[in-house]
């Protein structure tokens, strides 16, 4: 319990966001990277589907900050 009390107010802590944002994005591209790898052809390797999912994962974030910023511009 008191490991998850540190690893809560470590994630709150402002100055750790990118490093953090950093780690989180490359778990989910090990979650995701067997999936557009079973997608793809065999002749694919395991490299490019790391690269394509991770295309797409900035991609997905990309749109999603210009959303945030074309409805919410006061913020920026």
């Amino acid at each position: 319990m008191n490991q998850l009390s540190e690893l809560i107010k470590i994630i709150s802590y402002k100055r750790n966001r990118i490093p953090l944002n950093l780690f989180l994005l490359l778990c989910l591209n090990l979650l995701l990277a067997p999936a557009v790898q079973a997608a793809t052809p065999a002749a694919e390797s395991r490299f490019s589907a790391y690269t394509i999912t991770l295309l797409g994962i900035i991609t997905l974030s990309l749109c999603v900050y210009l959303f945030v910023v074309i409805f919410q511009p006061e913020r920026f």
